[in-house]
């Protein structure tokens, strides 16, 4: 519960840049955000993108991608039914909640499984904390 209270603190500034290109392949395409700020933990959480334009939920990974031979820690998102175009574009991204450490996995298809049920798990968390909460305030 710290670890949750401390997230909805930690919000990252940064700008959209161009990554590999591997999420799309696998059906879960990413923001990837370049930022200067301090990071927490590496893992997956559940977040909150915010632009000019507008907002959106996701999955944000922090982390080197050592299923795919990363080296270097990225900052990526996954927005949740989001179709544009966001490089370029400075945002916001409040961590709402942890929900794994980073790992390894066996393969593409191994984590794209693994990132399937990370989905229903941030789905089922916006929709009991954000979603149908009239009391949260989501500006």
């Amino acid at each position: 519960m710290i670890l949750t209270m401390q997230m909805n603190r930690q919000i990252l500034h940064g700008t959209i840049i161009h990554g590999d290109r591997i999420g799309r392949t696998i059906g879960f395409p990413t923001a990837n955000l370049q930022t200067t700020d301090p990071l927490p933990e590496r893992g997956v959480y559940v977040a909150r993108m915010t632009w000019d334009e507008g907002q959106g939920f996701g999955m944000l990974n922090i982390g080197t991608r050592p299923t795919v031979g990363g080296a270097t820690l990225r900052v990526e998102m996954h927005l949740l039914d989001f179709q544009g175009d966001l490089y370029g574009k400075r945002v916001s991204v409040r961590l709402l909640h942890f929900l794994r450490r980073e790992m390894k996995f066996a393969g593409t298809e191994t984590l794209r499984r693994q990132l399937m049920a990370d989905r229903r798990q941030t789905e089922d968390y916006l929709h009991e904390h954000i979603w149908n909460d009239k009391t949260e305030d989501n500006e």
